[in-house]
């Protein structure tokens, strides 16, 4: 953290040379000016991170000079000094922005830790800005992978809701990247310097989610020895994402939809009502109309929560989103884990195609992650896909109530096993195979070549 740029403002010369020299043998950066006029225009020439300025003096008292380097640049801290120190000048000094006061004369020592913690705030606040930043950029629509049509109309569904106060339902199976989509709408919305709070139903006992979601007064139960606000207070003027809200039970869902509908919550154990300003995002992998019509879930929350619906298709339904995907997770964990690796083969990235990811996006990402990591060259190759990835493509593959990969995928599939089978079987002796598979050793060779099968047998 740099030293404070500190302007001091003072009619009186000797107050003057004392704080500057007390502050410049801190290795603070100290400039002067004998009144208010004099002062705000050093403003226009140095960059100034706090004014000291005396409360009384000519022309400009510490008011005037206090609105006009707010006026100026609301960035810059003001402190007031004054000998006439009073509990009604104090207020009316805070309520115009002023971070705070000192009584001449100026205790040294209380100055000091005033500008430390000052700069310890400035620092903050810069810190929260680049963060703010660095997630605005990481959750861009723009930088979510994806090339295929329906990625493409979810995130041109998220895009227009964004803007709105409109309580959204992200459904879709676990791992698709549904709290992704939610950090991209709030960041994208009005609310995006305000903050975003995620719940996770699913990982709350029903005793703790009341709880969590709304706090709790202090003695509300046992173990409560302190008040709690909840999370609706945390994302109060931002957005609450409220993941698996499928598994929240029945009691609960009353109070959630009383907080939607009334932006209202009371803390568990207390009677005061507060008003809280939440947008909210809910996601699920459950049937909630199912569970409507067994009473598991209520019909009036749902249309709540469901104003807007953004469903992310699995990614066995967005085969085309896999190749990039899969450039990107390699070049991702490349650079995490200092390793040189580029690319993948042409066999490994089908056995990818052909894998249905149960897990969607995140066990893609786990697949390449583990990948890289035990990658002994710069190209990713079959060797380095789990076991699990053949097993389960050849298992779909070769099942004829599966149709999705189409007549001609399967059957050349099926060709190539039979073939890589019989060759095993005769230690790569071409004649032999043919024989094997009743055909002749020219037809053999034909579909081989055909089959692109002739790099695989080397």
């Amino acid at each position: 953290m740099k030293k404070l740029s500190i302007l001091i403002i003072d009619d009186e010369e000797s107050q003057l040379l004392s704080l500057k020299s007390f502050l410049s043998r801190r290795d603070y950066q100290v400039s002067t000016a004998p009144n208010g006029k004099a002062g705000f225009e050093l403003l226009n020439t140095k960059l100034i991170d706090v004014v000291l300025t005396d409360y009384r003096m000519p022309e400009w008292d510490g008011f005037t000079v206090l609105k006009k380097v707010k006026e100026f640049n609301p960035e810059i801290d003001v402190v007031v000094m004054t000998a006439y120190g009073s509990i009604e000048d104090a207020v009316g000094i805070m309520k115009a922005g002023a971070y705070d006061y000192l009584s001449k004369p100026i205790d040294l020592d209380e100055l000091e830790n005033l500008l430390e913690r000052l700069r310890e705030k400035r620092f903050l606040v810069s810190e929260n800005k680049l963060l703010k930043e660095q997630l605005k950029e990481k959750f861009r629509f723009d930088t979510i992978i994806s090339e295929s049509g329906a990625m493409e109309e979810v995130l041109n569904t998220a895009g227009r809701v964004a803007s709105s106060k409109a309580s959204v339902l992200v459904r879709g199976e676990s791992g698709t990247g549904k709290e992704l989509i939610a950090k991209a709408i709030h960041f994208a919305s009005p609310r995006k310097d305000k903050p975003f709070v995620t719940v996770n139903i699913s990982s709350l006992t029903e005793s703790l989610l009341e709880s969590e979601l709304f706090g709790h007064e202090k003695g509300a139960f046992t173990g409560a020895t302190n008040q709690r606000i909840g999370r609706f207070e945390e994302a109060d003027g931002g957005t609450l994402f409220i993941d698996e809200v499928g598994d929240i039970p029945l009691q609960a869902q009353v109070k959630l939809l009383r907080a939607i509908q009334f932006g209202e919550i009371q803390r568990f154990g207390g009677n005061t009502t507060i008003k809280v300003d939440v947008r909210i995002i809910a996601a699920t992998h459950r049937d909630l109309e199912a569970m409507i019509k067994t009473n598991e879930f209520r019909e009036d929350l749902f249309y709540r929560l469901n104003v807007v619906c953004i469903h992310i298709p699995p990614l066995r339904k967005r085969k085309s989103d896999i190749s990039i995907l899969v450039n990107h997770f390699i070049k991702k964990h490349s650079e995490i884990n200092q390793k040189e690796v580029n690319s993948i083969t042409s066999e490994a990235m089908d056995q990818l195609m052909k894998y249905d990811f149960p897990g969607n996006v995140r066990e893609l990402e786990n697949i390449v992650e583990r990948a890289v990591v035990l990658c002994r060259d710069n190209v990713i190759s079959q060797s380095d896909l789990p076991n699990q990835i053949g097993k389960v493509s050849e298992k779909k593959i070769f099942d004829p109530t599966d149709l999705e990969d189409g007549y001609e995928t399967k059957v050349k599939s099926f060709e190539k096993e039979i073939i890589t089978e019989a060759l095993s079987r005769t230690n790569g002796n071409k004649s032999a195979a043919a024989r094997l598979l009743k055909i002749t050793e020219r037809h053999l060779r034909s579909r081989i070549d055909i089959l692109g099968l002739r790099n695989d047998l080397k």
